[in-house]
């Protein structure tokens, strides 16, 4: 039965994770397992697949455990941000997979396709190189913004602005 949230202390838990007990990470797994596996069930909206999620995640936790920082937000809130990151990845991953069958092989483009991507491409096209690299790298690399304005030398803040209103203007663009 998981102990109150008031006497459960998830930094305590972590930082014995950090220095290998076993115990704390059983803990942790007790008190909010239950929590993280249906913060993931409702992204990837399939149960076997958000238990791999929360495995996984629970794998993050105790590696990454050394590395919680208490200053830069609360340990709960952490570990559920391991969670939704692994879901929220997951998602993109199945998005770009696109399963390849003889019917694909023979099929002719479709034309509908190839305007829309035409169109795609034009209003992309119309973006600074800049904003136009970001959404390339969130959209198609699956990049998060810290990973785009580590890789583009850039304020997190400007990065998610700059998503933002490229975003806006693609929308406008599409009609």
């Amino acid at each position: 039965m998981p102990l109150p949230e008031s006497v459960f202390d998830y930094e305590a838990r972590l930082a014995a994770c950090a220095r290998g007990e076993r115990a704390a990470l059983r803990d942790l797994y007790v008190q909010e397992g239950p929590r993280l596996l249906g913060v993931a069930k409702r992204l990837v909206r399939d149960t076997a697949l958000a238990e791999d999620i929360v495995h996984e995640a629970f794998i993050k936790i105790w590696h990454g455990a050394a590395g919680f920082d208490p200053a830069r937000g609360s340990a709960r809130g952490w570990m559920f941000s391991v969670t939704r990151h692994l879901a929220l990845n997951q998602l993109r991953k199945q998005s770009r997979e696109t399963p390849f069958s003889e019917e694909h092989e023979s099929a002719a483009p479709d034309e509908a396709v190839d305007v829309h991507s035409a169109r795609i491409h034009r209003c992309l096209e119309q973006l600074e190189p800049q904003r136009r690299s970001c959404i390339l790298h969130a959209y198609v690399d699956g990049y998060s913004h810290a990973q785009i304005s580590a890789r583009l030398d850039t304020p997190l803040g400007t990065v998610k602005a700059w998503i933002k209103r490229s975003l806006n203007a693609l929308r406008e663009c599409m009609g």
